[in-house]
């Protein structure tokens, strides 16, 4: 059959796209150029002070940080208390210095954060499936969801007299009452990431014939990594004060010496300067693995998603 040619129609004008293009911007009058420069320098301008350092992010936590020194001072120089109840700033730095140049606060510390990590890793191990299997099924998350909660809210501390005839004074009975305190937050966490999942990217997986292990590591997995991120962190934070109630409590044997031990030590002293040196300590290993580790990750994450200010797509 011998082809023949559509009619050609002509569109009308506006059915065409309206898109700027390179002819348009060439046509375009002088003041609609000069509009379009300055908007796009502002933009520019705006992605560059997004990029930049935040100062006020460095500077407002550090001027909190010496007006509470100051008002500490300020305190101990009116004598409400005696100097050895209430010691000042410079007490305790001193305190802090002579426990440095003993290798007491080095010890502790490396005792501490070794405990602290093996415990929060093995934590993640067992929560991470226990999470998934939960959020998955939902007879099992009807069924242990709310015993998941209560051991959340019961005070890890509780379970150190029961680790303690279990274990002894082991390390054991420190990691025990460490995975007792982390293991419900990162599960919680993790299901309440889960939740936040769109139904479409399951149905995706679904299409592409993902099986049901595929769907939890490949699809679930990393859709909940904002929720999951935040169950770490809440995780550590209660792995960190679990193991410091351990510490405090689990002395002898053949436990090392940690921060909590350094604290208990001090108050059988009634060493003032040196529990404040222990509690600074604590407080100052605390904040560095919020900064250093869960901040960027969490920051990177957001603004990968596009949930941050001036994050791009």
């Amino acid at each position: 059959m011998p082809e023949t040619a559509l009619p050609q129609t002509a569109l009308p004008e506006t059915a065409l796209p309206q898109t700027i293009t390179a002819p348009a911007l060439k046509s375009g009058t002088p003041e609609e150029l000069r509009s379009l420069e300055a908007g796009l320098d502002s933009l520019q301008s705006d992605a560059g002070v997004r990029r930049g350092i935040e100062w006020s992010r460095l500077l407002l936590p550090l001027g909190a940080l010496v007006v509470l020194v100051l008002a500490w001072q300020l305190y101990v120089s009116l004598g409400f208390r005696r100097r050895d109840l209430v010691p000042g700033p410079l007490d305790v730095f001193g305190s802090l210095g002579t426990l440095w140049d003993e290798g007491k606060i080095q010890e502790a510390v490396l005792t501490s954060l070794q405990r602290g990590l093996i415990g929060f890793a093995i934590s993640v191990a067992v929560a991470t499936p226990i999470g998934l299997l939960l959020a998955q099924a939902k007879p099992l998350r009807r069924a242990f969801g709310p015993l998941i909660s209560g051991l959340q809210v019961l005070p890890s501390v509780a379970w150190v007299p029961a680790a303690i005839i279990w274990f002894g004074l082991t390390d054991a009975t420190v990691f025990f009452v460490v995975l007792m305190g982390a293991i419900p937050s990162i599960i919680n966490g993790l299901i309440a990431g889960v939740d936040q999942i769109p139904p479409q990217y399951r149905r995706v997986g679904h299409v592409l014939g993902a099986s049901r292990l595929e769907m939890a590591l490949h699809v679930v997995l990393p859709a909940a990594l904002p929720g999951y991120v935040a169950g770490l962190k809440q995780g550590w934070a209660f792995s960190w004060r679990s193991l410091m109630a351990a510490e405090i409590i689990v002395i002898g044997g053949t436990l090392g010496f940690g921060l909590g031990s350094l604290l208990e030590q001090g108050r059988q002293l009634a060493d003032m300067g040196m529990v404040m040196s222990a509690i600074l300590t604590i407080l100052f290993v605390g904040i560095a693995v919020e900064l250093l580790v869960f901040a960027p990750v969490e920051k990177r994450l957001l603004r990968g998603r596009g949930l941050l200010a001036g994050s791009t797509r």
